[in-house]
């Protein structure tokens, strides 16, 4: 039995032969002692994922007991690189010059690696386009200045070097870069123009969340504006002067007007629909093709680090969200 090779492939499937002072022993238990350079969580990964097959007919599961003369294989994959790997990702590139990108980012694509999303970013897609990215937003995060959810549309702002990144670093900080967002919300805020002040921190219950919060929290403020009412929602235009992790979402939530879409923080479709006058059918068949939040960044504006040149950039709306407003003003006006 041999341990991965120094370049971390793995040439064929480990095999075991089960004897008898080992026999009724967990499945997983069993191939931890086995393979002491994998943990037990890994192991019942690959149980999961199929990388562990045995002579016998069933499906191999991590409680099973194994039994004298069984045989198993193990087929262990190479370890995923520390660093992201370029790969050929498609991106829309609003303007590029020596310092600096501008993206138009898509939905389903995350900005950087992270838990749960191994590769396929943004930042892969920088990898295969550029040579050099700056390297302040560390080895998972190179030239991301600042970030947008997985599944929120619009503008990005990437940076191709260390003084590039630093100086928009800090105008970021200063609150010199301007971004502002285009958001379909539920419901319509009773006035039309206003703001939510609220500090934000992980949700104290559930910890993939964000939560506005009385104490601990960091210090956020979205300003907002009603661009059109319709029957149950609005459209609204939401301007930045922090920059918190899910910050519109949070804050529009906590006032009772979450984002169209964003079943994390009550705005899921069921929700919606329920909002939709009767006999509004096309608006509803409308609503049930919406499969993400309504949340696009849809204008930047800021100085050039190298040149000081005032630098705006406006995105137009993704189809899915274009279809959804197109929708809400044929079917849902006030009026």
């Amino acid at each position: 039995m041999n341990e991965s090779s120094d370049n971390g492939v793995q040439q064929e499937p480990l095999e075991l032969l089960v004897v008898a002072a080992d026999a009724g022993q967990r499945l997983d238990l069993y191939l931890a002692k086995k393979i002491p350079w994998l943990s037990r969580t890994r192991i019942q990964q690959l149980i999961e994922e199929g990388a562990v097959t045995t002579t016998s007919s069933a499906t191999p599961r991590a409680k099973d007991k194994v039994e004298k003369g069984l045989r198993i294989f193990v087929a262990i994959p190479p370890p995923k690189p520390a660093k992201p790997q370029p790969q050929d990702i498609p991106i829309k590139v609003v303007y590029e010059d020596k310092d600096l990108l501008v993206i138009d980012k898509p939905a389903g694509l995350a900005v950087h690696p992270g838990a749960g999303t191994p590769d396929g970013t943004l930042v892969n897609a920088l990898l295969a386009r550029l040579r050099n990215l700056s390297t302040i937003g560390g080895v998972e995060r190179p030239g991301i200045v600042h970030r947008l959810d997985k599944d929120t549309t619009g503008l990005i702002l990437v940076a191709k070097n260390d003084l590039a990144h630093r100086r928009l670093s800090d105008a970021l900080a200063r609150r010199e870069i301007h971004r502002i967002y285009w958001s379909i919300l539920l419901r319509e805020p009773r006035d039309n123009v206003g703001t939510v002040d609220g500090p934000i921190a992980r949700h104290p219950a559930q910890r993939t969340k964000m939560a506005v919060v009385r104490q601990g929290g960091r210090h956020a403020v979205t300003h907002y504006r009603v661009l059109e009412r319709f029957h149950g929602f609005c459209l609204v235009e939401c301007q930045l002067e922090t920059g918190r992790t899910h910050q519109i979402r949070v804050h529009m939530s906590s006032i009772g007007h979450p984002v169209l879409g964003d079943s994390c923080y009550g705005g899921d479709i069921k929700r919606a629909m329920q909002l939709v006058p009767p006999k509004k059918q096309p608006l509803l068949k409308a609503l049930s093709q919406v499969t993400r939040q309504m949340l696009h960044a849809r204008h930047l504006s800021f100085r050039h680090p190298a040149t000081g040149t005032e630098m705006e950039f406006e995105a137009p709306l993704p189809d899915d969200f274009e279809n959804i407003l197109q929708a809400l003003r044929t079917y849902g006006r006030t009026s």
